[in-house]
C-alpha cells in the first residue's frame, strides 16, 4: 500500500458562490467558463431571472451587465445593496457618461465597475478582491 492510501483525504473548501448577470449568452459562457475553476457560478440572462435566484441562494459576488432587455443592471445593483448589502456589486458596462457612472457607483455601492471589452485575467482579479471585502465585512 502506498502512502497515498493511508493518508486522509484533504477536505476541499466550498467555492465562493457568485451570480453573472447578461442577456448575452455566449459573453455569459465566456464569463462563466473563466470564473468556474475558482468560483460556483450561477448565471442569469435576465434581472428577472436574477431576482428569483437571489431568494435561492446566498452570493459573495454579483456581475451584472448594464443594459438588458426587462431592466437594467444598474437598478438591479441598487435594489441588491437594499436587500443584501454584503453581497458585493460589479457592474459591467459598454456605453456609461462619467457623471452617470459616478452617481451610479454611489447608490449602488459598487465594488467596482468594469467597462467592455473585459479581459478575462481583469475579471477574474476583480471578482477575487471583491469576494475577500464579502469575507472582511461579515466576519
Amino acid at each position: 500500500m502506498s502512502s497515498a492510501d493511508t493518508e486522509a483525504p484533504q477536505k476541499v473548501s466550498p467555492k465562493d458562490a457568485i451570480l453573472l448577470i447578461d442577456d448575452e449568452q455566449p459573453l455569459l459562457d465566456v464569463f462563466s467558463a473563466a470564473l468556474r475553476g475558482q468560483f460556483d457560478v450561477t448565471t442569469a440572462n435576465s434581472v428577472r431571472e436574477a431576482e428569483f435566484l437571489l431568494h435561492k441562494k446566498q452570493f459573495k459576488v454579483v456581475v451584472a451587465d448594464h443594459l438588458m432587455p426587462g431592466g437594467n443592471g444598474m437598478s438591479f445593483l441598487v435594489r441588491a445593496r437594499e436587500e443584501y448589502p454584503h453581497m458585493q456589486r460589479i457592474l459591467v458596462t459598454g456605453y456609461m457618461k462619467p457623471e452617470m457612472l459616478l452617481r451610479s457607483v454611489n447608490e449602488a455601492a459598487l465594488f467596482r465597475y468594469l467597462l467592455k471589452p473585459v479581459s478575462l485575467a481583469e475579471l477574474l482579479k476583480v471578482v477575487t478582491e471583491a469576494a475577500k471585502l464579502h469575507d472582511q465585512q461579515v466576519a
